[in-house]
């Protein structure tokens, strides 16, 4: 997908700072080392915008995980059993199989749009 900039979209598909969505957000790409998952840098490269904004800043974004675990549960039960007539158990089963595969990048999606909700694009940054 495209999105352009100037945008919270780009900035959270982007992984990049939300002020100047020019820096990068985390300092590792894509991984499921648990150690590097939600590793960010203390200030954009670019802008130099503080990401921790408060002391435990990111507490919040567990509302923001919360919300997309939820969805994904009921869209994969819905598809397990539904599409696929699977049992009650076999339809939870895939559900967890499905959350814990996706957990590195639900954890970082968390993040990103948590920060976006507070800090705006800047043309000027």
């Amino acid at each position: 997908m495209m999105f352009k900039k100037g945008t919270k979209l780009y900035s959270i598909s982007k992984g990049k700072c939300p002020k100047c969505q020019e820096g990068a957000f985390f300092k590792y790409g894509f991984t499921f080392k648990p150690s590097k998952v939600t590793k960010i840098y203390d200030n954009c490269p670019n802008c130099s915008l503080k990401y921790m904004l408060e002391p435990s800043f990111f507490y919040g974004a567990m509302y923001v995980n919360y919300g997309i675990t939820v969805a994904i549960s009921i869209v994969v039960f819905i598809i397990t059993k539904l599409g696929f007539e699977l049992n009650l158990l076999q339809s939870f089963f895939s559900v967890f199989v499905v959350l814990v595969l996706l957990a590195p990048i639900n954890l970082r999606l968390s993040r990103i749009i948590w920060i976006n909700m507070f800090v705006s694009f800047d043309e000027k940054s």
